[in-house]
C-alpha cells in the first residue's frame, strides 16, 4: 500500500510540473511583445517610450532574461510560494487569487453537487421505471445533455430564467441567486456523464445473480435497487467525479465570461489576452492541484471501496 501511495504521489507530482511547463512554453512562443501589449491594457504605447524606457521596464519585470532563465526563476519561486506580480495589474498574483478564487469555488462546488444530484437521480428514475415509452426518453436525455454547446445553453439559461421570467439575474456574483444559473450551465454536461455511465451500470447490476437473490428473499424492487443496485452500479461514478473536476475548471472559464462573474475563469482569460504569463501559470498551477489532488483521494480511496483493487495492490 505504501508503494501504491508513493507511485500516486508522484504521479500527482509529475502532472503539476508538466502543466506548468507545457503552459508557460506556450505562452512564450505566442506572438506578441508581452511589453507592448501590458502597456496597451494600461493606455500607453511601446512608441511613445524611449529605449532605455523600453529596456528599464523589461529589465524591471524580468523580460530581459532568456525563456530558460525565466522559467527556472519563476519556478524556483513558485516552489517557495511565491507566484509573482502580475504584469498588467501590477499586484501580486496571491492577492488576485485571493479575491477571485472563493468565487470560482462556489461555482464549481455547486456545479458538482448538481451534477451528481442530477445525473445519479436521472439514472436511479431511469433504472425504477418499468413503463418503457418514458424509460426510453428519459434514456435519452444524457445525450442530448451532452450534445448541447455550453455557451448556447448558458445564453438559453438567461434568456428564459433571468429575461423572461425574471427569477435569477443574468450577470454578476453577487449572493447566491447569481449563482444558480451558471451552475446549472457548468453542471448540465457533467451530469449527462454521469448519467449515461450509472445507467448503463444499472443495466450491467440487474443481470448479476445476487440481484436474484435479493429479490428471492423478498425484498421489493426499490429495496434492491437502494441496496445493492446503485452501491455496485455507482464504483465508476467515483472516477468520473475525479476526471469532471477538470472539465469543471476548464468550463469556469467560459461559463464565468458568459455571467460576468469575476472569477478565476475570467481571470485566466484577461491575463491570456494579455500575455501575463505569472496569473496565467499561477492558475493553471492552482488548477492541475485542485484536479490532481481530487484524483489521488479518488485512487486512495478505490481499494478501500472495491476488495479486488485493494488485493491487487498487496500482489504488486
Amino acid at each position: 500500500m505504501n508503494r501504491y501511495l508513493i507511485g500516486r504521489i508522484g504521479q500527482a507530482l509529475l502532472v503539476l510540473w508538466g502543466a506548468y511547463t507545457i503552459t508557460y512554453f506556450i505562452l512564450y512562443l505566442l506572438p506578441g511583445d508581452t511589453l507592448a501589449i501590458m502597456l496597451s491594457a494600461s493606455g500607453m504605447e511601446a512608441d511613445g517610450l524611449s529605449p532605455e524606457d523600453l529596456a528599464k521596464a523589461r529589465a524591471y519585470y524580468g523580460l530581459d532574461k532568456g525563456i530558460f532563465e525565466q522559467y527556472f526563476d519563476l519556478l524556483w519561486r513558485a516552489l517557495h510560494g511565491d507566484l509573482g506580480q502580475s504584469l498588467s495589474l501590477n499586484r501580486p498574483v496571491t492577492a488576485l487569487l485571493a479575491e477571485r478564487l472563493p468565487q470560482t469555488l462556489a461555482l464549481a462546488g455547486f456545479a458538482i453537487a448538481l451534477s451528481l444530484l442530477g445525473g445519479i437521480g436521472l439514472a436511479y428514475l431511469t433504472a425504477y421505471l418499468q413503463w418503457q415509452p418514458l424509460k426510453v426518453a428519459l434514456s435519452r436525455l444524457p445525450s442530448l445533455g451532452f450534445s448541447v454547446p455550453v455557451f448556447w445553453m448558458g445564453l438559453l439559461l438567461i434568456q428564459v430564467f433571468a429575461f423572461g421570467l425574471g427569477w435569477f439575474p443574468a450577470t454578476g456574483s453577487q449572493g447566491f441567486a447569481s449563482l444558480v444559473l451558471p451552475a446549472v450551465t457548468l453542471a448540465i454536461p457533467s451530469a449527462a456523464v454521469y448519467a449515461q455511465v450509472l445507467q448503463r451500470g444499472f443495466q450491467g447490476v440487474w443481470q448479476e445473480p445476487y440481484i436474484a437473490t435479493a429479490f428471492a428473499k423478498g425484498l421489493s424492487r426499490a429495496q434492491v435497487q437502494a441496496r445493492h443496485g446503485l452501491r455496485n452500479a455507482a464504483l465508476p461514478i467515483l472516477t468520473l467525479v475525479g476526471l469532471q473536476v477538470g472539465n469543471t475548471v476548464s468550463g469556469a472559464v467560459l461559463v464565468e465570461t458568459i455571467f460576468s462573474r469575476n472569477g478565476v475563469g475570467r481571470l485566466a482569460q484577461e491575463a491570456v489576452l494579455r500575455q501575463d504569463i505569472p496569473v496565467v501559470l499561477a492558475i493553471v498551477a492552482v488548477s492541475a492541484a485542485g484536479f490532481v489532488l481530487v484524483n489521488l483521494i479518488v485512487d486512495l480511496l478505490y481499494p478501500y471501496l472495491d476488495p479486488r483493487i485493494a488485493h491487487a495492490t498487496k500482489v504488486t
